[in-house]
């Protein structure tokens, strides 16, 4: 009855408007980038590209594809989110579930937890262990000093613990132990959470530059977004391959676009698949009875 009201209508039609524009204003600059990298040289370099193509040229991907730095930096990408994702949600689904079980001690444990979300050590300790483990240039230095994320540990906390014990306790009746408990009844159950806690370790470690940055003295070791950071943002563009003959039919700023492009791709592609169970995955375990 409530639904059928003019004040519901009102107010359902005024938050669609609203989410419209949003969207709109979210996928703009996306689609600018995307016209500025299939442009021409001089209609990207006089300011002419809006949100449509001018002068359509390809030749920016061409060149983009053909960079060993980039490609070098995509593929070491790929390898730091596959391995950083599937480390990161085995220690967090491992602490998770040993954190909501009852045991004498887990409240201590549970706070030591927190407190090293709110207390870190900082970033020169951080530099001194990664170099005295000799890390540096590696891509264990990309992944192991942020493995284990304490928000998501506890998220997957509260979300096993909402899940109601009589379904272990019967588990342990037939049998099975704590580890058989987690494969086969905690994680089957709790798929829309690891779901966007993946997705969370993902996209972190995907656009993630700074420790790229520090971490890496060799620029041929450099992930993605920091060879991105590096030219875009700080405007060295020696890593572009980019020679003088080449700049009649494309320019920096068309590379720089079709390399943003490039490197957005693959969450985009991933995002999709994973977005349905944001809403569930969230909410979950939020409110315990």
């Amino acid at each position: 009855m409530y639904r059928n009201t003019l004040r519901y209508r009102w107010f359902a039609s005024s938050n669609a408007l609203l989410l419209t524009v949003i969207s709109i204003l979210c996928i703009l600059p996306l689609v600018h980038v995307a016209a500025v990298s299939f442009s021409s040289s001089s209609a990207a370099t006089a300011n002419q590209v809006y949100f449509w193509p001018v002068g359509f040229n390809k030749e920016a991907y061409l060149r983009t594809l053909d960079n060993p730095l980039f490609l070098h930096s995509l593929v070491l990408s790929v390898e730091r989110t596959v391995a950083g994702t599937l480390l990161s949600m085995m220690l967090t689904v491992t602490a998770a579930y040993t954190l909501s079980r009852s045991f004498y001690g887990r409240a201590f444990y549970s706070w030591f937890f927190v407190f090293t979300m709110l207390f870190n050590g900082g970033l020169i300790p951080t530099y001194m262990v990664v170099t005295g483990l000799h890390l540096t240039n590696t891509l264990w230095a990309l992944i192991l000093p942020s493995a284990v994320n304490v928000f998501n540990t506890i998220l997957m906390m509260q979300f096993f613990r909402a899940i109601p014990k009589e379904l272990e306790e019967a588990a342990h009746i037939d049998g099975a132990g704590y580890l058989r408990s987690l494969t086969s009844i905690y994680l089957p159950l709790s798929l829309p959470s690891l779901a966007t806690l993946s997705l969370f370790a993902m996209v972190w470690h995907w656009n993630s530059w700074f420790d790229g940055l520090i971490y890496m003295t060799d620029y041929r070791q450099y992930p993605l977004a920091t060879f991105l950071q590096t030219i875009i943002q700080s405007g060295d563009m020696r890593n572009t391959n980019i020679d003088p003959g080449q700049l009649q039919v494309l320019s920096e700023r068309t590379v720089r676009s079709a390399q943003i492009l490039i490197g957005a791709l693959p969450i985009l592609i991933v995002y999709p698949f994973l977005q349905r169970f944001f809403v569930q995955g969230l909410t979950m375990g939020a409110v315990k009875e």
